[in-house]
């Protein structure tokens, strides 16, 4: 390999690993502001209602009496 097509294949690399961080870097900084406008605005979970919770509690205990109940072998 000649000298010049090992700098044109170094540029090319150096060019594709600064393309993907500076896509990385917007990514993260998104995120960062995503974050930062659901602290400011309370937007966490204060959407969702009070019961959601033990909604998805039911359900995974229904989903748990399910599994050991095939894990015995029983056929519901």
């Amino acid at each position: 390999m000649d000298p010049l097509s090992i700098g044109l294949l170094a540029a090319g690399i150096f060019a594709a690993l600064a393309t993907a961080s500076w896509a990385a870097l917007k990514g993260w900084q998104g995120w960062l502001e995503l974050k930062r406008f659901e602290l400011t605005h309370g937007a966490a979970d204060h959407n969702l209602p009070p019961a959601t919770g033990r909604i998805e509690i039911a359900d995974l205990r229904e989903r748990v009496r399910k599994l050991e109940a095939i894990a015995a072998g029983i056929d519901l």
